[in-house]
């Protein structure tokens, strides 16, 4: 019964169908119109009539017997021509230059062409998975119906397009090739190979030569000169020129001095690659001059690549050497239209005891500020005393210039609970003083100034929304800049050599409406910001920020008051003993340990204490303190002056300052963040960053 019914389905197959099958029947159609018409003739004449119907018949009869016995004869002709029709369509399949495949649902190969085969060995190929030959190609990766998939692949050095296209067995052409076809079913995977090394290695070839722009810029030029006897300056910036220009030449690029102490550079794509290999060798091939110069020369290098137009890698290169600087100076900056790469940046940044700096970022706030009807001066989210002394020190500004200002803040730690009580103690202190985030954008206008304040990236302020309501933004702030900054300021105020944001604005008042006169309680709330952020003004001290604290103690500022502010409780305290207790000495020079957040109100704040605190232990150069809070593991990163733990927080996806940095990491476990933090130093030490 099987055979019986294969055959009448093979016979079904074999009916002729479409305009073929209209044409065959044409005959027999006209035979009945023309029957229809020996009617209309029989009325006009009987004699006629009957002659034609003779002719209708006999016409009929040699018709219809046509058509029977002539049915099997035209059904062969039309099965070898479509046996012979397909045949050559599969000679030219075999045949064909592209490399063919057919794959069953598991991803095995049933079929392939010549082409496909002498790319290896057909035993090495036939009946194997797709996967065990190209590792890439994963079943998940199979097109669903109707679809076709694009992949790029790599076979024995050479480089192709992969293509795969989903069918159905019913439209394979070349199922009589296969064995034991009929227990496939569903679909089957045609694949097909386009060989693209050629224009891969073409391609790389443009993109090497593609151009990319430098600056140079060198950090401490005027300091330098001035630590050389007079006699020997100019021998000293031949020397640094030489050192530019050698290194710059080596890799087949142009470099041109634009100003005494910048530097224009043009190199190929491919000479920027070496760059990144030797980690930019120039920045430490500078600090080897020495003519009798008593401070170190380093350099700041930015790049642009990857524009899409040559005035784009200038402005990325640009941007570069801004980041480059806003981080402390002393390292390259490589910018394309995706990322930002850091390289160097591991030695101190040496302070300048100018203030024209300051003085004129002060007046150009001055004119800013005076031009507003309203002011929002806004920090980090969690914010602390350095933060809130800042704005506090900035509305005191404002107050001077008699313009509407408002503090933007959240909720309150409790170690700033006190600082702000303090404020609010201020005779000149009222109600809307301090506002929320949602009050703040309900009253900002066009006519609105926020300044920004101890934070320079957008999305940790207190309020990132008001930054794009408000079109005039000022950020003040002593944190290196990272990948992410706030866009297009109106004045950027950014130096990582002040030890806080406060010391910064108490400079900026000493210029502000030739000097803001302020109480003491303001005097107390940036004097406190000093002390938090100084450790006591034992860390990152220089000359300016004793006298900033010295201006400050003048306008006020209550020492024991301050102190007061410190005092820690009992659980804190202990908590913060035992995190140091069990301490563990990673190759000998980092010590990491984990902090209970158990019972305590600020369990981060405690965890940047012992991390302090573990650097008094002799031979440690960073500290690293965890503690896991509110569903994330807060890392805080210390160190004095032999470690950058800014640039190891940063591949963690934090940053900070070069001896003082943090790093919050989401969805993991404290066991997994300690492997990373390690895996972390493991690689860096490595590759010769620590």
């Amino acid at each position: 019964m099987a055979t019986k019914d294969k055959k009448n389905k093979s016979k079904e197959k074999l009916n002729v169908r479409g305009k073929l099958k209209a044409y065959l029947q044409t005959p027999l159609i006209l035979g009945v119109i023309l029957a229809l018409v020996n009617v209309w003739i029989y009325l006009i004449n009987l004699k006629a009539g009957v002659i034609l119907t003779v002719f209708v018949v006999a016409y009929l009869v040699i018709i219809i017997c046509m058509m029977i016995f002539s049915r099997p004869a035209l059904s062969a002709e039309l099965v070898n021509f479509a046996t012979e029709y397909g045949q050559i369509q599969k000679q030219l399949l075999k045949e064909l230059a592209l490399p063919h495949a057919l794959l069953d649902e598991s991803g095995r190969i049933i079929w392939m062409n010549k082409a496909f085969e002498k790319l290896g060995d057909r035993d090495r190929f036939q009946n194997k998975n797709i996967t065990s030959i190209l590792p890439m190609v994963k079943r998940d990766c199979f097109p669903a119906e109707g679809e076709t998939k694009d992949m790029d692949v790599n076979f024995e050095d050479k480089n192709f397009l992969l293509q795969m296209k989903r069918i159905g067995l019913k439209d394979l052409a070349l199922i009589a090739d296969m064995n034991d076809s009929a227990k496939y079913e569903g679909y089957l995977i045609a694949v097909y190979l386009f060989d693209r090394t050629a224009l891969k290695l073409a391609l790389e070839e443009v993109d090497n030569q593609s151009l990319v722009v430098g600056l140079i810029y060198i950090d401490n030029y005027e300091e330098t000169l001035e630590s050389v006897e007079d006699v020997r300056r100019s021998l000293l910036a031949a020397f640094i020129d030489r050192q530019v220009n050698q290194y710059v030449n080596a890799m087949d690029g142009i470099v041109r001095k634009t100003e005494k102490d910048k530097f224009l550079v043009i190199l190929r794509k491919s000479a920027l690659a070496q760059a990144r290999e030797d980690k930019f060798r120039l920045l430490e091939d500078v600090k080897t001059i020495e003519i009798g110069n008593k401070m170190t020369v380093t350099l700041s290098i930015g790049i642009g690549v990857d524009g899409l137009t040559y005035a784009q890698n200038c402005e990325f290169a640009r941007n570069a050497i801004d980041l480059a600087l806003g981080r402390g100076g002393d390292q390259a900056v490589v910018k394309n239209r995706e990322n930002v790469t850091y390289y160097g940046g591991k030695s101190q940044q040496k302070e300048t005891t100018t203030r024209v700096r300051a003085r004129v970022k002060a007046q150009a706030l001055e004119e800013i500020i005076s031009t507003k009807d309203r002011v929002f001066i806004m920090g980090h989210r969690n914010p602390d005393m350095d933060c809130f002394g800042a704005a506090v020190g900035i509305r005191a500004a404002c107050i001077s210039l008699e313009k509407e200002c408002h503090i933007v803040l959240g909720s309150l730690t409790p170690s700033l609970e006190a600082l702000v009580d303090r404020y609010k103690e201020d005779d000149g202190y009222v109600e809307d003083a301090i506002i929320n985030g949602a009050q703040a954008l309900e009253m900002a206008d066009g006519n609105t100034v926020v300044v920004v304040v101890d934070v320079n990236r957008p999305v940790i302020t207190e309020c990132p929304d008001l930054l794009k309501r408000c079109r005039n933004v000022v950020v003040i702030d002593h944190h290196r800049a990272g990948k992410e900054v706030i866009e297009n300021p109106t004045l950027s105020h950014i130096e990582t050599m002040p030890s806080s944001a406060c010391e910064m604005v108490a400079e900026l008042l000493q210029y502000i409406n030739n000097g803001v006169k302020y109480s003491g309680a303001v005097a107390d709330c940036l004097y406190a910001g000093m002390v938090l952020d100084t450790q006591g003004f034992t860390a990152k001290t220089g000359v300016r920020t004793f006298e900033a604290a010295a201006y400050l103690r003048r306008n006020g500022a209550d020492v024991t008051r301050v102190r007061k502010m410190f005092r820690e409780d009992a659980s804190d305290y202990k908590a913060k003993a035992e995190t140091v207790h069990n301490m563990e000495l990673y190759r000998k020079y980092y010590a990491i340990s984990v902090c209970d957040a158990e019972g305590l109100k600020e369990p981060t704040v405690v965890a940047a204490q012992a991390a302090n605190d573990l650097l008094n232990i002799n031979a440690v150069k960073a500290s690293f303190v965890m503690v896991e809070h509110q569903g994330k593991i807060y890392i805080s990163g210390r160190s004095i002056d032999e470690v950058n733990v800014q640039v190891i927080l940063e591949k963690l996806g934090g940053g900070g300052h070069l001896n003082m940095a943090g790093a919050q990491l989401e969805n993991t476990n404290m066991d997994a963040a300690i492997i990373v933090l390690k895996s972390t130093l493991d690689t860096m030490i490595q590759e010769g960053d620590l």
